[in-house]
């Protein structure tokens, strides 16, 4: 893939090894390629938001959405588990 704009600065920052670890998972959940464009994309989040209310607003709302996801995963599991238990004490 190409680069429509080049990039030509570098920031450095340090993180600690939990931190890297939640980056790399992150960044499998989202389909990120890699850190350095999660990082990027976070970083362009805040900077076009109006405010840093309306960036946490949105990362509130995505976290909101996950969570629900993950709730109904869980029902959707324990349907099965008691249905699977129930057949097998017939």
């Amino acid at each position: 893939m190409s680069v429509l704009r080049p990039r030509s600065r570098i920031i450095s920052i340090r993180l600690s090894e939990d931190e890297y670890i939640g980056l790399k998972r992150l960044c499998s959940d989202t389909g990120a390629r890699s850190v350095s464009d999660l990082a990027r994309e976070g970083m362009r989040s805040l900077i076009n938001a109006t405010s840093r209310e309306d960036a946490l607003g949105s990362w509130t709302d995505e976290f909101r959405l996950q969570m629900r996801s993950l709730d109904r995963k869980i029902e959707e599991l324990t349907a099965r588990l008691l249905s699977a238990n129930s057949n097998g004490k017939q």
